[in-house]
């Protein structure tokens, strides 16, 4: 399906894409999907300033925006690439970039942080993002934190704590972060990228997708929590690592008692970390990483 053609100023275009795409190397600009990622870059400055300082320009989602693009920079598609078609692959690429973030918990671990999108309809879930090429996995998730709440990591973050699972082939991994003040004060320092940041109690949100217990407890049915649903055995770690288990079976008895699984795989390895696999049906599996203190 074809998108609609958005009513774009052409001296706004002409700054957009002078800001953000002609500056990049050729072997850059040439490449249809790099240049993707330069549009994206305009598209969040359009939403974020453009409008807000020139009432009257038009909405748009990244498709329009990048189609806008295209059709008054024509040059950027040297071979004639179907614009929809580059936006398809541009995405499936993006799926396969790491995303690397922080499940952040108050002092007593009873209380986790969550952030909201900024549309309208986007459901709740943890500080994170996609990893810059050449960054640290660590040092993706401090930025990634610091963008969307404000807050520093840095000094709290410890390289070997760290749920991890794949979501559609896309590997997402959260540092734990704990004793968290529920009295910090959180402020996106991105624009129109996060609502709300807010802290839920881990016992009221949803295990599963057909979980209700939200819906009972927060008024909020469990899909708006579907970026969370995977890591809730986040709670269960932290039992475990509460009481520090410290014997394989003193482990799988903890986590039996509170999460169906059909298989668990748990080592030590030399430098005295657990690692844990547990395959929560066929194909999905949850990774846990952990140092023995």
């Amino acid at each position: 399906m074809d998108t609609k053609r958005v009513d774009i100023p052409s001296s706004l275009l002409d700054d957009l894409c002078s800001r953000f795409i002609l500056h990049i190397p050729s072997e850059e600009r040439d490449n249809a999907i790099r240049v993707c990622f330069q549009i994206e870059l305009a598209h969040w400055f359009y939403l974020d300033f453009c409008m807000q300082n020139t009432p009257g320009l038009p909405q748009c989602g990244i498709r329009d925006f990048a189609k806008a693009v295209f059709h008054h920079c024509p040059f950027l598609l040297p071979k004639g690439e179907d614009v929809q078609k580059v936006i398809e692959q541009w995405k499936e690429y993006k799926m396969g970039v790491p995303t690397y973030g922080a499940i952040i918990l108050d002092e007593s671990q009873e209380n986790v942080l969550l952030v909201q999108g900024y549309l309208a309809k986007s459901g709740w879930g943890f500080p994170k993002g996609k990893v810059n090429e050449d960054e640290a996995p660590h040092d993706c998730a401090v930025r990634e934190v610091m963008e969307e709440t404000g807050f520093d990591i840095k000094d709290r973050i410890c390289k070997d704590r760290y749920i991890e699972q794949k979501i559609t082939d896309q590997l997402a991994r959260l540092y734990i972060i704990t004793g968290v003040s529920k009295d910090t004060k959180f402020n996106p320092k991105t624009r129109k990228e996060i609502r709300n940041i807010e802290w839920f109690a881990i016992e009221k949100l949803p295990c599963h997708r057909n979980d209700m217990t939200p819906k009972s407890k927060l008024g909020l049915a469990p899909n708006r929590f579907f970026m969370v649903i995977p890591f809730i055995h986040l709670y269960i770690f932290y039992y475990c690592k509460t009481y520090y288990y410290k014997t394989t079976t003193q482990i799988q008895t903890a986590f039996s008692s509170f999460v169906h699984f059909q298989n668990m795989y748990v080592s030590k390895d030399h430098s005295m970390h657990f690692h844990i696999r547990l395959q929560i049906s066929n194909g999905q599996y949850v990774n846990i990483n952990y140092p023995i203190y």
